[in-house]
């Protein structure tokens, strides 16, 4: 959960080779190639006007949190296993999309939640396997590599 937090990090921190590919008012979504594996990473950015604390509320992995309730993408999200109170290993579940031509995945990884001075909140994660929880068989089980989100506090 750390080396993945380091990581988000460093893509944080590098403005190097992000291109723009989607953008509405409101979020603006940028690619670039992955050098871990072969295929691309996103990032989306957005300001939302809302207190950090809120924003954070709506975003943070933690069972019966917000997430299922506005995400479409996330069908259920449960809590494996406490390691302690910002690590955790967890499983979400996604619902099929594109008329059902993909099917329901779930993801199982260790997730941290940290909190920095300057008060941006992150929650970073990475595929793991938990004797927990086995494989579905009415799901894929996917595979990620370092994940997460930012909330930043922005001036006003």
């Amino acid at each position: 959960a750390e080396a993945a937090a380091e990581q988000l990090q460093l893509y944080r921190r590098d403005p190097e080779g992000w291109r723009g590919c989607r953008s509405t008012g409101e979020v603006a979504v940028s690619w670039r190639p992955s050098s871990e594996f072969a295929g691309n990473l996103y990032k989306g950015e957005g300001i939302l006007p809302a207190s950090p604390q809120k924003v954070w509320e709506c975003i943070k992995p933690v069972a019966g949190g917000l997430r299922t309730k506005w995400d479409q993408n996330v069908k259920d999200f449960e809590v494996i296993e406490t390691i302690s109170d910002t690590v955790s290993v967890c499983r979400t579940t996604t619902p099929s999309a594109c008329m059902r031509i993909i099917s329901p995945r779930e993801f199982v990884d260790v997730v941290v939640m940290k909190q920095y001075e300057d008060g941006t909140m992150q929650s970073a994660a990475t595929n793991v396997e938990h004797p927990l929880c086995p494989p579905q068989p009415n799901l894929v089980r996917g595979f990620n590599y370092p994940c997460g989100c930012f909330c930043i506090p922005v001036p006003g």
